[in-house]
């Protein structure tokens, strides 16, 4: 059974005739009787009863409301996709990780918004693992995460590059690891260390850092919000390694210090990638879609607007 052969029973019970409904639908006479008889043969019983008017028979009155049906929604369905190609998206779902949306997407969301006007933008602050999951599932269109080739790696995956950044030491600006410049990596595993939440491509990043120095990483506290982070760390002697784009909004405050990380000289000499692919002092943010969804335009422009103002931006 075709759509065609179902559009095609419907001119027929709309005209009453096979000859004007060919006409109507711009085939041939033969064509329209031998997608009926297709249709007849597909259903075990005949739809009209052959007379100079074409009149249902049981079965095709039994047909009539079904068919009906299948064909609007049939319509329904390509007018969608026909307005999805047009770039009129009724939304447009974002997960991003919380640095991402602290400080490079607010000028990239009102530019996206007065391009595309009809198109309602959604933005979630998510970690990376997690993010990356529900794209997965469909329930977004982009994420923009720490960078994981493990979960990145598919064949309809399309992961877009876009800036690699340092790791500091976030403390109290009283916190006695504040005499050095630069911190030594033995000096770190003495104190407390507050991560992100397991779900957080950063958790797993910072333990198996201190994993290749041989260090314990001594966790005492999990967090998901950058605030939350900095609200901790001053209290008390707890560090928390961050990346610089969660360090933005720290480095203003006297209550906090940031300090990067010393990088011994035989270090510097063997510097190993790790799970995600980056040196072991930096992490590689990166924005992921499907290749499909790159092909509708406003996904394809808020990737480039992205792209684009965080170059601008680096």
């Amino acid at each position: 059974m075709r759509i065609e052969q179902l559009q095609t029973f419907l001119a027929i019970v709309e005209i009453g005739n096979f000859g004007q409904a060919a006409k109507k639908t711009g085939v041939t006479q033969s064509t329209i009787s031998r997608q009926i008889q297709s249709l007849e043969k597909d259903l075990g019983l005949t739809l009209f009863h052959r007379t100079s008017q074409a009149k249902l028979t049981v079965g095709g009155e039994k047909l009539l409301p079904r068919a009906q049906r299948i064909c609007q929604e049939w319509e329904r369905a390509a007018h969608d996709c026909a307005e999805l190609i047009e770039g009129k998206q009724p939304e447009l779902c974002v997960a991003a990780i919380h640095s991402v949306c602290a400080h490079y997407l607010p000028p990239i969301l009102p530019q996206f918004c007065a391009d595309y006007p009809e198109t309602q933008l959604r933005v979630t602050a998510l970690g990376s693992d997690r993010a990356l999951k529900v794209l997965r599932d469909g329930l977004i269109d982009i994420a923009i995460v720490m960078n994981n080739r493990f979960l990145t790696n598919s064949a309809e995956i399309e992961v877009i590059p876009l800036y690699k950044e340092q790791i500091g030491v976030l403390m109290a600006a009283n916190h006695p690891l504040t005499e050095y410049e630069q911190i030594p990596l033995e000096k770190l595993a003495e104190y407390p260390q507050v991560v992100f939440k397991d779900g957080y491509g950063m958790q797993r990043f910072v333990q198996d850092w201190f994993t290749r120095q041989n260090l314990e990483l001594k966790t005492v506290m999990e967090l998901n919000t950058l605030d939350a982070f900095r609200g901790v760390v001053r209290q008390g002697n707890m560090l928390a390694l961050l990346p610089q784009g969660a360090l933005i909004g720290s480095l203003e405050d006297p209550t906090l210090a940031i300090r990067p990380i010393a990088t011994p000289v035989e270090l510097d000499q063997t510097i190993s990638e790790d799970s995600d692919g980056n040196d072991n002092l930096t992490r590689q943010v990166v924005m992921v879609t499907t290749h499909d969804r790159l092909k509708i335009p406003p996904i394809a422009h808020f990737c480039n607007l992205v792209a684009k103002t965080i170059k601008e931006q680096k």
